[in-house]
């Protein structure tokens, strides 16, 4: 399952709305070292450059295809090719940004404190993720799966498990001397109405279902979904539609 730059970057805006207001929670100190881990095509760690331009800031990405985008982006900034899961830095942090990118790896019980054992003292972690696994969107995604003659092929997918506000707050609390945790619904007004759904998560959430599938049951896939998403999404008088896209954010600072 790869990554696309191009597709991800689609709704570039839309997609860094999130990491701006994440970054702009980080506590203000003398930041020397930052780290953008599952930097994409180096959208958020643009903002975290921005925000602390003293800092010494470096991208980490597991996609080949991010990390071209990310350096042409970002000429100035050192990029990496590393895995999240298996990161193991030789040095302390003094800002660990991960946008939009823990919720593709499974156990966060260990995963979130393992992050945090990599901050210096003073020290943020600072994590945004999606938390729409019960919206139209990703339901019908499941729906659709499992219900096309694809079903053998993806109708067991299954995403790492997600968590509301009370489960990180308990499990970084003991690890830090504070946690702020919140959650945000952003509305994206979408010009290409019911096909720029389809068009968003394509970059995102349907990539492990579309990934198994020939290039014929991909479009017999997509056009199911789509016409799942047009009775799910009410299209506004001019033909947009108004996408709710919850998400929840993590502060803890050490």
């Amino acid at each position: 399952m790869t990554w696309s730059a191009k597709q991800y970057s689609t709704f570039e805006a839309e997609r860094t709305r999130p990491v701006r207001d994440l970054v702009a929670a980080i506590p203000t100190r003398d930041v020397r070292v930052a780290v953008d881990l599952g930097c994409g095509p180096g959208n958020s760690t643009e903002v975290l450059a921005e925000r602390f331009p003293e800092a010494r800031v470096t991208g980490m990405d597991s996609s080949d295809d991010m990390l071209v985008s990310a350096r042409a982006r970002l000429p100035g900034l050192s990029f990496e090719l590393a895995d999240i899961a298996t990161w193991n830095p030789d040095q302390a942090f003094d800002v660990i940004l991960a946008n939009a990118s823990l919720q593709w790896l499974p156990d966060h019980a260990s995963l979130y404190p393992r992050l945090v054992s990599r901050l210096a003292s003073g020290g943020s972690l600072a994590v945004q993720t999606p938390d729409n696994m019960q919206e139209p969107s990703h339901r019908l995604a499941r729906e659709v799966a499992a219900e096309g003659p694809w079903a053998a092929k993806i109708g067991a997918v299954r995403h790492p498990p997600r968590h509301d506000a009370a489960f990180y707050y308990e499990l970084l609390k003991p690890h830090c001397a504070s946690v702020d945790v919140w959650r945000t619904t952003y509305h994206h007004p979408l010009a290409g109405g019911h096909a720029a759904v389809v068009e968003w998560f394509k970059g995102s959430a349907l990539r492990p279902y579309l990934a198994p599938l020939d290039e014929a049951e991909k479009a017999a896939y997509l056009e199911r979904y789509l016409a799942a998403i047009s009775e799910a999404y009410p299209a506004l008088p001019d033909g947009s539609v108004l996408l709710p896209f919850p998400r929840l954010f993590v502060v803890a600072s050490r």
